[in-house]
């Protein structure tokens, strides 16, 4: 299965409709079974994943084989959560294909504004390592990977160069790759993807404010600014960064820097991603074993297949996670 198979009905060609109904309340709707299913069977734990760090997750062992045939830690999106529709939909196929899967919330996202006094951004990449490892070592007797979508894909990537001692095998759908013509691409796109994530994200920020009313986050002025100008804020108040631009910089896949990758990967993307550029990927500087797949359609996120909402990744991710995890837990 590779990118160009995924052949959406005609209605679905478009990758702003493609993008909206990823995340849309239709596909929760379509989703509600897999979601019961998943919850289910889901346990929660907060890891501990550095100094004084703790994240959330949940874990759902698979009961379809004897033995898992690996355990796959899913990663949502920026301003998403465990319980995204992509996390919960990819979960509950590899679920049913005899995998465990974790499904992990970033500092800040889902329920979790309470764990950590500090604000999550974008190159906290350490914690996520952390957590990786935690639940390598408390939960996987079989081989460990990690998937993830947009900004979790982004981080997926990270995770593979930093930790091969931990993951065998990463997959990318729509990761970030150059944050600064990401951030561009919101600004310039249609006015509803800013708008989405501005909404998400200032609510998030009211969150922290109310459970930790002593600090001085932003000023009136800083929640009130664009997309731009509320992470500028958030640089130049909550980290040591010293400008936007260092700041985006810091977690840039772009050009060269997955060269050193050791392991197998796979990055999905759609030519048409109206929120990432084709160009970004297209000039990446790749080793033998990274996948780039680039399908002609599917939006940000989405590859939505029919009426049914069903997403292409799902099959995706399931038939690649077959092939590099199912092999070594058989051992041979």
């Amino acid at each position: 299965m590779r990118g160009a198979d995924f052949t959406p009905s005609r209605w679905l060609a478009n990758p702003h409709l493609q993008s909206i109904l990823a995340s849309s309340a239709l596909r929760r709707f379509a989703l509600r079974r897999a979601r019961q299913a998943i919850d289910r069977r889901s346990a929660e734990h907060v890891l501990e994943c550095g100094p004084g760090v703790r994240l959330q997750g949940f874990l759902a062992r698979q009961d379809r084989r004897e033995h898992a045939l690996g355990l796959v830690v899913l990663l949502h999106g920026w301003e998403g959560s465990a319980q995204s529709s992509y996390v919960v939909g990819t979960g509950a196929r590899l679920l049913d294909d005899g995998f465990d899967v974790f499904r992990l919330n970033f500092r800040d996202h889902g329920d979790t504004h309470h764990l950590n006094r500090e604000l999550f951004h974008s190159c906290r990449i350490d914690e996520v390592v952390g957590a990786v490892r935690a639940v390598r070592g408390a939960f996987a007797a079989a081989p460990v990977a990690v998937a993830g979508f947009s900004l979790g894909g982004n981080f997926a990537l990270r995770v593979a160069l930093r930790a091969p001692d931990a993951v065998r095998y990463a997959l990318a759908v729509c990761p970030v790759v150059s944050p600064a013509a990401g951030l561009f691409g919101l600004e310039e796109g249609p006015w509803i993807y800013q708008r989405y994530f501005l909404h998400k994200w200032r609510e998030s920020l009211r969150r922290k404010r109310a459970l930790f009313p002593e600090v001085d986050w932003f000023s009136a002025d800083d929640l009130s600014s664009d997309l731009r100008g509320l992470t500028r804020a958030l640089v130049l108040r909550h980290t040591d960064f010293g400008s936007l631009e260092a700041y985006l910089d810091g977690y840039s896949i772009a050009g060269d820097r997955l060269r050193a990758l050791a392991m197998p990967a796979t990055i999905l993307t759609a030519a048409d991603d109206p929120v990432i550029p084709v160009a970004d990927f297209r000039a990446l500087q790749l080793p033998p074993q990274v996948e780039l797949d680039i399908a002609a359609h599917g939006g940000h996120c989405g590859f939505i297949l029919d009426a049914s909402l069903r997403s292409f990744t799902a099959d995706y991710i399931a038939q690649r996670m077959q092939r590099h995890l199912a092999h070594d837990a058989s051992g041979t």
